[in-house]
């Protein structure tokens, strides 16, 4: 699964404008990514955190948990589609627009050996400096998961279990990585 890179700098309004093609198109400090539909297990990885962190943020009201594809905006003119991400309620509900999104509390790519320069340089920089709370980058075929915060410079690897307690949670989400990559690869 190749990334592709242009040289030209994109506009939002462009990348809004390509067709509908099946590959997933995300605009960063105007680089134009282009990533093709993932594999089977990155799918079942996604769907794996999903069980796991879904209920968790619902029966702790911390916000709304939502999939790619996406539209999200970080920064004016940008196009983020994270596998998982999680943002806060607005006014006491979930968003229902991109455009009322903002900042996630927490973001999750699944990385693999095409996307891992992208997940691991050119988005980590732009959600850290987005001030995305955490940024987890969850590879696969290592089974682990890096975690970064905004001021980090370099990752927390988690290889055992995945703690994660946002405000204002009272307990914090253990994921038992062992069990969530049986998961995976079952």
């Amino acid at each position: 699964m190749a990334m592709l890179q242009t040289r030209r700098q994109w506009t939002r309004e462009e990348v809004l404008a390509l067709p509908d093609d099946r590959n997933r198109y995300e605009l960063v400090a105007g680089e134009l990514l282009v990533t093709p539909s993932p594999r089977a297990v990155h799918q079942d990885a996604v769907t794996s955190l999903f069980r796991l962190i879904d209920p968790y943020v619902s029966d702790h009201h911390i916000g709304h948990v939502s999939l790619a594809p996406a539209d999200l905006e970080l920064r004016p003119g940008e196009i983020y589609q994270p596998d998982l991400f999680v943002v806060p309620w607005v006014d006491g509900r979930k968003p229902r627009q991109w455009r009322e999104y903002g900042v996630p509390l927490l973001v999750v790519e699944i990385s693999s050996p095409s996307t891992a320069r992208y997940d691991r340089v050119v988005k980590r920089s732009a959600f850290q400096s987005a001030a995305v709370s955490e940024y987890w980058i969850a590879d696969i075929d290592a089974r682990l998961f890096e975690r970064w915060r905004p001021d980090d410079t370099r990752p927390e690897i988690a290889l055992e279990q995945l703690v994660w307690h946002p405000d204002p949670a009272p307990e914090a989400l253990t994921v038992d990585l062992h069990q969530y990559f049986a998961n995976v690869w079952a």
